[in-house]
């Protein structure tokens, strides 16, 4: 597959997980993709052919220098994925200031940096693709309903899903396509810690809970990385050159029942 050939992708938080399933799959697709975290992932850049930088996204400073990075090493920039990001689970009674500003500041203000660094080099090439240039946000589906316990990760994937909107409707006229992904459980380490959180709040042992977790999703089982992948590089190809501001929902039918 080759729909993103001669484009040069960036994926923050690339070193596991989604982040990780999402650059291997945007390499596949033929783009050359640029992977930061805190730690530079170089053995994936290694792997896919791409190139890593140590990067934390709560930093302005950072995030401009990873722009130049990115423009020296690769020649410009066509899809940015704001993906890094962190899970919290704590009854709202339990959650601190310091909870609030550390989830808030990686999970709001990371996508906040990125999508205003970007926007330059992204209007640069903006013209070469049918479909414009992309920015895909990672949501979750805990954007579109609440959970108890997650008020506070509610709150910052609800951001996204806004931002992501109004960055759409504003980007518009440079060619900008900003949409959002909206995983439900997946298997990952931040899945698994999830399910873990549940079973410890209710008592109940971990294969119970997973099991319990897994039947939520009207298709019976978690998801896998590479289902939010494929759609992260659908959202940045011309297949979806008509599509922005929009929510694609992965996950297993959740937000459905």
């Amino acid at each position: 597959m080759s729909d993103l050939a001669g484009r040069v992708a960036l994926v923050t938080g690339a070193s596991r997980g989604l982040g990780l399933a999402t650059a291997r799959a945007l390499a596949a697709a033929g783009a050359k993709v640029a992977v930061t975290d805190l730690t530079a992932p170089e053995d994936l850049a290694h792997e896919i052919g791409g190139i890593a930088r140590a990067q934390d996204v709560t930093s302005e400073a950072d995030w401009a220098a990873t722009m130049d990075w990115v423009k020296a090493a690769a020649g410009g920039l066509d899809i940015l994925v704001n993906n890094a990001g962190l899970w919290l689970f704590k009854p709202i009674t339990e959650t601190t200031l310091d909870d609030w500003r550390r989830l808030h500041s990686v999970n709001v203000e990371g996508v906040f940096l990125g999508t205003r660094a970007a926007i330059p080099l992204l209007a640069e090439r903006a013209h070469l693709w049918r479909g414009g240039t992309a920015i895909v946000n990672l949501s979750s589906v805990a954007g579109l309903q609440g959970a108890a316990g997650a008020s506070c990760y509610n709150s910052t994937k609800g951001a996204v899903r806004l931002f992501t909107k109004g960055c759409a409707v504003e980007l518009a006229g440079a060619r900008i396509r900003v949409n959002s992904v909206h995983p439900g459980v997946i298997d990952t380490d931040m899945g698994r810690k999830l399910v873990d959180d549940f079973a410890a709040a209710q008592g109940a042992g971990n294969n119970e809970m997973l099991a319990q977790v897994s039947a939520m999703h009207p298709l019976g089982h978690l998801g896998e990385p590479r289902n939010v992948a494929d759609a992260v590089v659908f959202l940045a190809s011309d297949r979806a050159a008509f599509t922005t501001g929009s929510e694609l929902v992965v996950d297993g039918g959740l937000h459905a029942g």
